[in-house]
């Protein structure tokens, strides 16, 4: 059986650094810890990524391709159905870099780079989910005025954007840990296309709160 090649070095650093940037938080990390936990020099660190910034934003760079990437699918949405499995989606793709949204306004302040295209990732979130509103009203899944749906779309961003926080802040000893993010992406999901209730087909309508009776009902066996 032939040999596994080595992971490169650099990559090697970047997968490290995310698993300790979403564990202990970006602020709380430092290059030496980074160096310590990979059992390789600081210089050596240093040689891929001069400064701990270029860290941050090799992995913000990355979670930005894979979301642009999951974004530009929104407009295949046309039912519950697709929008619990495309939320559901996203969610996971922000949990996987819970660390920019853990952090974010700190990171923000210190970092123009994040600064700047964070501000289109907002943009692009907005735009994609105006997109998923148009394909269900399309498909006949539900009926929004074109008044209240880019409303209703940057309401659905602002609770993606802070969900993470929301659940940090009502447990902020175990919101961010491994075992709790399946039911904290389902409760993220569920909050985001509650906001649809109003405007779904009664059909659809039924069909997500049956979706979430499911996630309650494992919320309440897991917790018992």
């Amino acid at each position: 059986m032939a040999k596994k090649a080595p992971r490169r070095t650099a990559e090697r650093i970047l997968e490290v650094t995310l698993d300790l940037f979403n564990r202990f938080g970006e602020p709380n990390v430092s290059t030496t810890l980074i160096s310590a936990e990979l059992s390789i020099s600081p210089g050596n660190l240093y040689y891929h990524y001069p400064a701990k910034e270029e860290l941050i934003n090799a992995l913000f760079d990355r979670y930005e391709l894979g979301l642009n990437e999951l974004l530009n699918a929104s407009d295949g949405v046309r039912d519950v159905e697709d929008a619990w499995f495309f939320m559901h989606t996203l969610f996971e793709l922000i949990w996987q870099h819970r660390f920019l949204y853990r952090d974010l306004n700190d990171l923000l302040s210190n970092n123009r780079h994040l600064e700047t295209h964070f501000q289109g990732v907002l943009k692009h979130k907005t735009r994609a989910l105006r997109a998923m509103l148009d394909g269900m009203t399309q498909a006949g899944a539900l009926q929004i005025d074109t008044r209240e749906a880019e409303a209703t779309a940057t309401s659905m961003v602002v609770v993606l954007t802070y969900w993470l926080s929301f659940e940090y802040v009502r447990d902020p000893r175990h919101a961010l840990e491994a075992e709790s993010a399946q039911l904290a992406l389902l409760r993220g999901a569920h909050h985001v296309l509650n906001l649809l209730l109003p405007y779904l087909e009664p059909g659809q309508r039924q069909h997500l709160l049956n979706l979430v009776s499911a996630y309650t009902s494992h919320a309440a066996s897991v917790a018992a």
